[in-house]
């Protein structure tokens, strides 16, 4: 039989073919029947595909139902057609049946057939039919702005609706989310905000009434556009909230950093008999990983469980975010294991998450496992596998893996670029780090941040806040990584004010609620000397992790207030936080400079025996501190030789320091050989075994002292101090020389003179004795700086 079917070419015309084929062509959905007519004497005889209509001459009656029966047939096969193939035939029939013509006036059957070529990812085929459709609905008009949504081409789908509204078409509740969608994918609150005004517009003017779709689409537009407070307003003046609308909000604050409001939202929607869905628990897991909040994050898996949604892949995943982001790579491990399905996702997460907990062996084991498992490494799994090469410095493998990225094209993603900025930083290459920077065609906030990471891990501070000030002059701003990695420099210049700056920008942009934020602040504050301040930042904090009480805890050491240390070290067992290693480390080291021996010795036996931590390296070295500071220096040694290893450098070191307090030359030269026989790089130790012998004139160890540091070729780091004065902060190192060195040696002679004056002797075996330039040279010495900075940010 002959069959007419049509294409659409590249031009855009309908072409007509007419081929002989065999096909099923169902009942009753063929050209419909017309009366015969005439047309210069020869009968125009209509094609007949339906074997149950075999005579042009159809009465009046049969006529009208063959009509309804043709409708009937074509409207339920344009709602759903099973395949593409299908689709395309039913287009046939409305070409041949003329639905395409000028005088058609059809507004289903053509905007159906848009519709149906969207849903199939037609697209393009969509916008041909869509042109050449004499009438079109707003079912056409919206297929349309869906396509253009669903396609990620959002300013496109803002065009097209502003067109659709030059035409005269008024939007419906399928329009508005679309094109909201649209505003939220380009972040234009503006533009959002004209479509809202337009909904309102049309309700008290046409009476058109918006459904809860639409006003979960505007909650999701303003959270997704930054303007929490509108999206927050919007859902407390809904007068029907259905699970969707809670999880546009709870979503939204989750996006915007807000996680303790998004979980006080489940929980005022859980208080009001509302189940949540798998989205939802997929939502708010989030917001307890980034709390830190590991007892929340396991109520949560336990609400998953109640609710049969185990199984889901996507709340799998955020169990396991949530447990390795809260230090819990076990019970992360074993979601992973219980899971049926495991994606790309699922197996980056658990590969990122050892990473982050310091287990890099495990991480790159379970990346070789992945791979053997058949899945290819997509740019998430590398991005995760990056940080385990880089903390074990294996530089050939990390440039093997920047090899398979470039083959594969993801260098261009700025996740993989930060983390090979990073992967090259720790791996001592710090010009290849600088080089991927230079070559990100863009950058994020991620990427500033990895190249900061790199300067401070080098030392450079002045180039880490030059780029710490760049970022000020793009269209980005500081995250909580920036402030995290920026605020120990400001420990490290004594720069109180500039952190002062930092954490006002911190609660000015909400980032003050962050534990991990939170626990920066504290520490910059404590090691600035500022301890009032880090306790207004503690106790303002909602949620305090294990990090927040050891940095609290090691402050009130440092600063000899042990009393205070031990009380939070309750608090922190009253609040269900099970101490660590570094816990004991601060405990200890508390009681050392309270000289609190029989404390300290309490709390090593209950580290031990009540919580069952081995002692490590940190822990001998704060005992023998402890001892040595109290002056009993043959029990500090004792400690040393019934320890199950080898001491290492800081062990002996402390027990070397507490002899030059007490005078202990015979255990000097003792603790000395041990020192002289390790290889050690740190020339601190050798100048304290030096200044020990200059102090009873030991010239000929003095001279050993020196020879060994030249033969091992280590120098001596110059001391280094600074003050603050206004802006501008003085930088003072030993050996240089300062613009105002003639006024700050005379004000000194000043002092020496008034304080002489007072009965003071000088006590010379504390003088520092220079073993790399003699301790007869140190009368030479000038104090002098090497910079001066201002502080112009």
């Amino acid at each position: 039989m002959l069959f007419l079917s049509s294409r659409l070419s590249a031009t855009g015309e309908i072409v007509f073919v007419q081929r002989p084929v065999q096909v099923a062509i169902p009942l009753a959905l063929t050209v419909l029947p017309r009366p015969p007519r005439k047309i210069g004497g020869e009968s125009n005889q209509i094609i007949q595909f339906s074997r149950t209509i075999s005579q042009v001459t159809t009465p009046s009656s049969q006529l009208v139902n063959s009509r309804k029966l043709f409708y009937g047939n074509l409207f339920s096969r344009l709602k759903s057609p099973p395949h593409l193939t299908e689709a395309r035939r039913l287009h046939a029939v409305l070409i041949v049946n003329g639905f395409f013509q000028r005088a058609s006036t059809d507004r289903v059957f053509g905007s159906q057939l848009v519709n149906i070529y969207v849903n199939f990812g037609c697209f393009q085929d969509a916008l041909l039919v869509f042109e050449k459709l004499p009438q079109k609905s707003n079912i056409g008009w919206n297929a349309i702005l869906r396509g253009f949504v669903d396609t990620g081409q959002f300013s496109n789908a803002i065009h097209f609706y502003n067109s659709m509204l030059s035409k005269g078409i008024t939007p419906d509740n399928f329009t508005y989310p679309l094109v909201l969608k649209a505003c939220s994918g380009l972040s234009s609150l503006e533009e959002g905000r004209r479509v809202i005004e337009m909904i309102e517009f049309n309700q008290s003017h046409h009476n058109t009434q918006r459904n809860i779709y639409v006003e979960c689409a505007m909650i999701d537009m303003f959270a997704k556009c930054g303007s929490l407070s509108e999206a927050r307003l919007l859902f407390e003046e809904m007068p029907r909230k259905d699970l969707a609308s809670w999880t546009a909000i709870i979503c939204g604050s989750v996006q915007n950093g807000e996680g303790l409001e998004a979980l006080c939202l489940f929980k005022r929607m859980r208080s009001l008999g509302i189940f949540p869905d798998s989205v939802i628990m997929a939502a708010v897991l989030p917001a307890c990983a980034r709390l830190e909040a590991r007892h929340l994050g396991m109520t949560m898996h336990g609400c998953t469980i109640r609710n049969g949604f185990e199984g889901d892949v996507y709340v799998s995943n955020a169990l396991i975010d949530t447990y390795c982001k809260c230090g819990n790579t076990y019970d992360a491990h074993l979601v992973f294991c219980n899971m049926e399905y495991r994606d790309h996702v699922s197996w980056s997460t658990l590969i990122a998450g050892y990473a982050q907990n310091c287990l890099y062996w495990e991480s790159l084991e379970l990346y070789a496992e992945m791979k053997s498992s058949g899945l290819r490494t997509n740019a998430v799994t590398a991005a995760s596998a990056l940080p385990g090469l880089a903390n074990l410095k294996w530089l050939k493998q990390g440039k093997e893996m920047h090899g398979y990225i470039l083959k594969q094209g993801f260098e261009s993603d700025v996740v993989m670029g930060s983390a090979l900025i990073d992967m090259y930083t720790k791996c001592g290459s710090m010009r290849e780090a600088e080089h991927i920077f230079e070559m990100m065609s863009e950058r994020d906030i991620t990427i500033w941040n990895s190249l900061i990471v790199g300067y401070v891990l080098h030392g450079n501070t002045d180039l880490a806040l030059e780029i710490f000030r760049q970022i000020w002059k793009t269209n980005l701003r500081p995250n909580l990584v920036t402030l995290v990695s920026i605020l120990p420099l400001c420990i490290e210049m004594g720069n109180l004010r500039h952190g002062k700056e930092i954490h006002g920008y911190a609660t000015k942009s909400c980032l003050e609620a962050i534990v991990s934020v939170g626990n920066a602040l504290i520490d910059m504050y404590c090691k600035c000397g500022s301890l009032e301040f880090g306790l207004k930042v503690f106790n303002r904090m909602m949620v305090k992790n294990i990090v927040t009480y050891n940095t609290v805890i090691s402050a009130h050491g440092v600063h000899g207030l042990a009393e205070q240390a031990f009380s939070f070290f309750e608090q922190m067992k009253e609040a269900g936080i099970r101490p660590n290693k570094v816990s004991f480390i601060a405990l200890l080291s508390a009681c050392s400079h309270a000289g609190l021996i029989d404390k300290g010795w309490s709390l090593y036996r209950g580290m031990i025996d009540d919580y069952c931590i081995q002692p490590e390296m940190e822990h001998y070295s704060c005992i023998v501190d402890l001892l040595g500071r109290a002056g009993n220096l043959e029990d500090a040694l004792k400690v040393i030789k019934t320890m199950p290893v080898e001491p290492d450098i800081n062990v002996l070191g402390s027990l070397l320091a507490a002899c030059r307090v007490h005078n202990k030359v015979e255990l000097t030269e003792l603790v000395g050989k041990d020192i002289l026989q390790k290889n050690v790089k740190d020339s601190g130790y050798y100048v304290l075994l030096s200044n020990i012998f200059a102090s009873t004139n030991r010239r000929r160890d003095v001279s050993a002292v020196r020879t060994a540091m030249r033969e091992k070729g280590l120098t001596r780091k110059p001391g280094r101090s600074w003050i603050q004065v206004g802006d501008c902060i003085h930088i003072f190192h030993a050996g240089g020389v300062h613009p105002q060195i003639n006024e700050i040696q005379l004000i000194l002679k000043r002092l020496l003179l008034e304080i002489k004056a007072e009965g003071y002797m000088p006590d010379k075996s504390s003088f520092s004795h220079d073993p790399a330039i003699g301790a007869d040279e140190l009368s030479n010495l000038d104090v002098g700086s090497k910079s001066q900075h201002c502080n112009s940010h």
